[in-house]
């Protein structure tokens, strides 16, 4: 498990956001982001999708900080070619 946990917990924890505010804007159970935080289960590429559009809704640099955490290596590629 991993990258997408981790980088969720990371954007929450740095912008004060709980599990259960993002829970309410995806409109699922907070259990499900509490097993995504602790890195139990991940989330699918769908899901991944909707965590960001969620997330814009609730503070845009913490949607940019969870792209930038989860998508790291690939955006730095990118920038280099």
């Amino acid at each position: 498990m991993g990258r997408a946990g981790q980088a969720l917990k990371q954007a929450l924890e740095t912008y004060s956001i709980s599990q259960n505010k993002l829970a309410v804007a995806l409109g699922i159970e907070r259990t499900v982001v509490n097993r995504w935080f602790h890195e139990r289960t991940d989330p699918t590429a769908e899901t991944v999708a909707d965590i960001v559009k969620a997330l814009k809704g609730i503070n845009r640099d913490a949607a940019k900080k969870f792209i930038e955490l989860y998508l790291g290596d690939l955006i730095e590629d990118e920038k280099e070619e």
